[in-house]
């Protein structure tokens, strides 16, 4: 979850600091951090299907909210790591972006997939509340320059 947190967090980075260096060092790796994320979701769903033990165990599971929001943050994970690579961003051109966006898909369902299996918004919130205000200031940012250019 923090690989994804901080590999989302880099664009409202770079919009609001725009003249600093260290936004752009992250860019240059937020690929290797996306990945790492999807890593970490593999393996973190590995341990799960060993301690379940049983397709019986893991299918009556999934009528469970926290699992299946889980699966599904999984599902969208997929595409978007196995399209993380050069020739992808080559072959598919601008759908690659619009594909890498379903980042935000996977991570409402991350959260929920933390939320309802800790039954609490404690630690779902201490992590994705300052990525939801560094997105909102970037919207804002973004927005107020362009109404500033439409008046001007």
């Amino acid at each position: 979850v923090r690989f994804m947190i901080i590999a989302m967090a880099i664009t409202p980075f770079i919009v609001l600091f725009p003249q600093r260096t260290w936004p752009r060092w992250l860019l240059a790796r937020r690929r290797y951090l996306g990945v790492a994320a999807f890593g970490y979701a593999a393996l973190h769903t590995v341990v799960y299907l060993l301690d379940r033990g049983s397709y019986g165990a893991i299918t009556g599971d999934l009528i469970k909210t926290g699992i299946w929001t889980g699966w599904l943050a999984f599902v969208v994970f997929v595409p978007l790591a196995l399209t993380s690579n050069d020739a992808s961003v080559k072959r598919l051109g601008r759908s690659w972006k619009s594909l890498q966006r379903g980042v935000y898909i996977a991570a409402l369902f991350v959260v929920a997939h933390w939320v309802f299996l800790e039954y609490h918004f404690s630690g779902a919130l201490a992590h994705f509340v300052p990525l939801a205000a560094l997105e909102a200031a970037r919207i804002w940012k973004r927005n107020g320059s362009s109404r500033r250019q439409q008046a001007a």
